[in-house]
Order: C-alpha cells, then structure tokens, then sequence
C-alpha cells in the first residue's frame, strides 16, 4: 500500500525542517541530511516527483543562499557556488531515483529488503558524489590544476564520509519504518510483490 495524501505531506514537511534544519549548519556537529533526504524522499514521495523533488530542490538552494549572504558574503562569489553547483540537481535526483527504485521493488522487511536498501544507498550515494564532486573538481575554478589523480583521491577520501551520513539518517528512517509497520501502520509499508 503507497502512503495517504495525508501520509506524504508529513513526510515531505519532515524532510523539508530535516533538511533546512541541517543544512542551515552544514560544517556543525549535526550532519547535513541533504543526501538522505533525497534518498528517502524518492521512496516514499515517488507518486509526488514532479513536484515535491523541484521543491526540495529549491529549498536546498534556499537555505544555501541564506547561509552565505548570513556570513555577509555574496551568494555567486561564493567558493561552493560555482558552473558546478548547479550539476546539484541531477546529483541529488541520483540519490530520489535510488529510493524511487527501491520502492518500486515491493519488498517489505527482512534481509532482502536490508541488502536492496544498502545497495540502492550505496549506489546512489556514489553517482550522486560522482556528479556533485566530480563537477565541483572539474568546472569549478577552485581546483588550480585539475588532475585524474586529484579528483580520485578528492573522490575516494570524501565518499565515506558522505555515505556514512546519508545511511546514519537513512538507517534511522529504516527502524521508524519497521516499528511503524510492525505496529500496524500499515499504509507506510511499502507495496507487496504480485
């Protein structure tokens, strides 16, 4: 069963103050949840695409914009903003396309949904690194001399990090979703196989 109308709306409002709320201090000790917001967006709003992802999308760049010009600075002068700042948008659809794939495989629990749900994590988070460092080494004017050799060490040292956040947030909304249906909230559970 797909989740109500009501049911998504309050998970978009959900990922929406997750996401600004984290975003807002992206180098603080609370982890920006960005990545897994997408991720998990894409899994339970899919029926919502067409428009919950662009809104997401611009409060990202909302909140960007609020954090750069709160530290008096310009927001297209600014050292993220760049050419490869706007290679964010298919970054983060990687990331909603994984978890729009992972719902349409109808699993419900247990170690086959576990292992999809890793697998369908780790390879969005890794496309998704793909485009948005990828770019930012490449078209942003930052990296003085760009090399094959810099952008897979930049790459290699910076995917744990960023793939250890989106699946701590990620993880987290996993046990929520488990305990909601075994305690019989069932219109969160994701579709059964026919």
């Amino acid at each position: 069963m797909n989740p109500s109308v009501a049911q998504r709306a309050s998970i978009l409002t959900a990922l929406a103050v997750a996401m600004a709320a984290t975003r807002l201090h992206h180098f603080a000790a609370i982890p920006d949840a960005s990545w897994a917001v997408f991720f998990i967006g894409g899994y339970y709003l899919r029926d919502w695409s067409r428009w919950a992802f662009p809104a997401l999308m611009a409060l990202a760049v909302v909140v960007d914009w609020l954090v750069i010009r709160s530290q008096g600075l310009d927001f297209w002068r600014h050292y993220c903003v760049s050419p490869a700042y706007w290679a964010l948008v298919p970054a983060y659809f990687a990331l909603w396309g994984g978890g729009m794939w992972l719902r349409r495989q109808g699993i419900d629990s247990g170690w086959r949904a576990l292992g999809l749900l890793a697998a369908s994590l780790v390879a969005s988070v890794a496309v998704c690194h793909l485009l948005a460092q990828g770019s930012f080494y490449w078209l942003s004017s930052s990296v003085a001399a760009p090399t094959l050799a810099g952008w897979w060490k930049n790459y290699s040292d910076w995917l744990p990090p960023y793939l250890g956040v989106a699946s701590m947030y990620t993880g987290l909304v996993a046990l929520a979703h488990v305990a909601l249906a075994k305690a019989g909230a069932h219109g969160l559970a994701p579709p059964q196989r026919r």
